[in-house]
């Protein structure tokens, strides 16, 4: 749960902020920074009391951080994501003793989607490391996913047989993965950074994703297998036929030149000699 107390056991800084950006402040940059957000300052005071011993017990603190990008060319009022648009989602985990970290891309894909995969990846990544049981907090600059948990929309969207109290709703077979992991987490707090500011866990994965996306473009997307717009005149049909280009007609006295010039070469060889 987003929390109102924030307890920066290592940082700057130690110890308990009633907001964010100040909490952040003391982390930011910080290298092995511990830190977690709390619903009650007694929480609070119990975490910044933990001793060493009970801390490594419950196998130490996981800090991570998720995001997912879209560089998408119709990101105008009223534009879509276009099918060649590259997009991808990163994380990064800071167990004790070891980082994990790892990004990919999909194409056509929107912001919102790769902010979930993201979250989804840096969950299964922990499940495949034994780790869900252990104190993690995540971080992300995607209130898109922060809400939907926190504010518990997933359970109404589950009620309803995943759809939105307006409709459909977008990422639906994504959000019921993300209803299916939450309970494997009983320790998982997750906590919200402003994007491309200084968080430098933040800064890491947005720089990762952004990497993946670069070298999807230096390889090039697959060819189509979607039908040629064959656009002609205003019917605006598309088939499945490529469209032909004719050459341009040229000028008929340059034809004939062109013609009388052969003859002339071709009258050397005596092809055109009577026999």
């Amino acid at each position: 749960m987003l929390g109102k107390y924030y307890a920066v056991r290592k940082g700057q800084h130690p110890g308990i902020y009633t907001s964010w950006p100040e909490a952040q402040k003391e982390v930011s940059g910080f290298s092995g920074a511990e830190f977690k957000g709390f619903n009650s300052e007694a929480e609070a005071k119990q975490f910044m009391g933990e001793t060493t011993a009970e801390h490594l017990n419950n196998d130490g603190m996981i800090i991570g951080y998720t995001d997912g990008g879209t560089r998408n060319s119709g990101n105008v009022k009223g534009g879509h994501v276009k099918a060649s648009d590259p997009a991808a989602w990163a994380y990064r985990l800071e167990l004790p003793g070891k980082v994990l970290s790892d990004s990919h891309g999909e194409w056509g894909a929107t912001n919102n989607r790769m902010e979930i995969m993201a979250f989804i990846k840096a969950l299964e990544a922990l499940i495949d490391a034994n780790q869900q049981k252990a104190d993690i907090t995540l971080v992300l600059d995607s209130k898109y996913v922060l809400d939907a948990i926190n504010k518990d929309w997933l359970k109404g969207w589950q009620r309803r047989g995943w759809r939105r109290s307006g409709g459909e709703l977008m990422n639906a077979e994504l959000w019921q993965q993300v209803s299916q992991l939450l309970p494997k987490f009983p320790k998982l707090s997750l906590v919200w950074t402003k994007g491309h500011a200084d968080n430098q866990g933040n800064i890491f994965v947005d720089s990762l994703l952004n990497k993946t996306m670069d070298a999807m473009l230096k390889r090039g997307r697959p060819v189509s297998t979607r039908p040629v717009n064959t656009t002609a005149g205003s019917n605006n049909k598309t088939t499945g036929k490529p469209k032909m280009v004719k050459p341009a007609a040229k000028p008929q006295k340059e034809v004939d030149q062109s013609v009388s010039d052969i003859k002339k070469a071709l009258g050397q060889l005596d092809l055109f000699k009577n026999p």
